[in-house]
């Protein structure tokens, strides 16, 4: 199917790697120009490396979102490159582990910040674009903003925000004609993910525990599964979709396990 994403500009915001490289993969396969923000210099390289290898127009901008005017920055760098922004993925955090007892306010303040505010700070400054070319913005939450993980208050109340925030901006931005929506991973094997699980005495144990709960397969998703679904959320196949949440996780969150 073709998802009509040819020469669209689309921000990524973690877009390097993990669920946010994978889909600037996706949306490049659909000949559109993913522009992907991340930290890594080297991650952020290798990638654009893979992209025009393939003959994919792409961009790399490294950048810290928790800093200051970086957001404003990044918007201004695409806009004198490619004159417009046709979607915005907000991607980019990490469940930080900053819990309600191994954690304190300060802590926590930090990882609401730095998991949240940039969400915000780039919906606000790609705004004036999006009203031009009647795009869209799509949230990468987590299924931690409904079901709760343990130990992760800060990343959690972000997560929950984040939901929040999706259907607060839909119905602001209705006017405009811009959508908003939301996808909620749950179980995604990611560089975090594994990095996760290798903190355990037997990963391949706590790996076999988690997916045995899974309904679906008893697998975990793959993220080229949540790209896919993000590439067709922001074209134009999607047009009448505004203020949903999307949990491609296999029934993880919403089936009872005791079915399968």
């Amino acid at each position: 199917m073709d998802l009509g994403l040819k020469d669209k500009v689309i921000l990524i915001t973690g877009g390097t790697k993990g669920i946010g490289g994978a889909i600037s993969k996706a949306v490049a396969r659909e000949n559109a120009i993913p522009v992907f923000i991340g930290r890594g210099e080297a991650s952020g390289n290798k990638m654009l490396e893979t992209l025009k290898a393939s003959g994919k127009k792409a961009r790399f901008i490294q950048a810290n979102l928790n800093e200051e005017g970086e957001s404003k920055r990044i918007v201004e760098e695409v806009l004198q490159v490619f004159g417009k922004i046709d979607a915005l993925v907000n991607n980019a955090g990490a469940n930080d582990s900053i819990g309600l007892e191994a954690g304190n306010p300060k802590k926590f303040a930090n990882s609401v910040f730095n998991n949240l505010n940039h969400y915000y700070e780039m919906a606000h400054y790609c705004l004036p674009a999006l009203k031009e070319s009647k795009g869209n913005i799509l949230n990468i939450s987590s299924k931690v903003a409904l079901v709760g993980q343990g130990g992760t208050s800060g990343y959690a109340a972000s997560k929950g925000a984040q939901l929040a925030l999706t259907r607060e901006w839909a119905a602001e931005l209705l006017p405009y004609n811009i959508r908003v929506n939301a996808i909620l991973p749950a179980e995604v094997m990611t560089p975090l993910y594994k990095s996760w699980l290798d903190s355990f005495d037997d990963p391949e144990q706590k790996l076999k525990n988690i997916t045995q709960n899974i309904p679906l397969e008893q697998r975990m998703t793959s993220d080229t599964e949540i790209a896919d679904l993000a590439a067709f959320i922001i074209s134009e196949k999607s047009g009448h979709t505004t203020a949903q949440w999307f949990s491609p996780d296999g029934g993880y969150v919403h089936l009872d396990r005791s079915l399968t």
